[in-house]
């Protein structure tokens, strides 16, 4: 049996993609065929976390001059509300999850320190991380980045609405380049918007490498951790 490429890792969910092709804020359907290929790495002997966004619930300052901490906050929440309906589908397919939140929700999941998370991977245990880093100003991105480097995580997976990363929206360029294999200071230097500046920063600063690839097909969840080929690779 072919061994993974990597033993722990950290999955960035977007929040969109929790409610890919459904009616409402959530797909449980296609939620579960995540979970499926999350537990065949689990299976494997992969320590997964999961990082989870909140666009499907609420993005960005919506409301009309709103001050931008308390927007943030209300993200924050939305993140946790993604992780404890992670946890639920992750519990019914068979995994063992634990939801963890950087801000203090006691009723509902465990605070998180990355001393906690490590054992909880080292036991088998899916951990779900929600609540961002829990102050406003950082996006998930730049949170995936300092828990990738806190839990010593040998990638981030960062599953995206699209197949790779491209020089430019291949939806509205159709000249847009595909790229396989990129540097973080080729990412700073041609301003792709594949992840923001702080995030891309902070992993080349700490030699955190990343995998980017479409969430489309749940299955290249399993395919990333096993070395194949199905997006671009992100490294110093």
């Amino acid at each position: 049996m072919k061994k993974p490429k990597y033993q722990r890792v950290l999955l960035k969910l977007s929040g969109e993609a929790l409610a890919s092709g459904g009616d409402g804020i959530l797909n449980f359907d296609f939620i579960a065929e995540v979970a499926k290929e999350i537990k065949r790495c689990v299976d494997a002997g992969v320590q997964v976390a999961v990082i989870v966004g909140a666009g499907n619930i609420w993005r960005g300052r919506q409301g009309t001059g709103m001050d931008h901490c308390r927007a943030d906050h209300m993200g924050m929440l939305a993140t946790t509300i993604n992780a404890l309906a992670l946890q639920d589908v992750f519990l019914r397919v068979g995994l063992d999850a634990k939801v963890m939140t950087s801000v203090e929700i006691k009723a509902f999941a465990d605070v998180y320190t990355a001393r906690d998370a490590i054992a909880a991977l080292e036991s088998g245990k899916v951990v779900v991380l929600g609540g961002g880093l829990g102050i406003p100003f950082f996006s998930t991105d730049t949170a995936a980045a300092l828990r990738a480097a806190e839990i010593k995580a040998d990638c981030i997976l960062m599953a995206k609405n699209i197949d790779a990363i491209y020089s430019a929206d291949p939806k509205v360029d159709p000249n847009a380049v595909r790229y396989t294999d990129l540097t973080y200071l080729e990412i700073i230097e041609k301003n792709l918007r594949a992840l923001d500046i702080s995030s891309a920063t902070f992993c080349m600063d700490n030699n955190i490498d990343s995998y980017a690839f479409g969430l489309a097909d749940p299955k290249n969840i399993y395919r990333a951790v096993m070395g194949e080929a199905v997006g671009t690779a992100i490294h110093n």
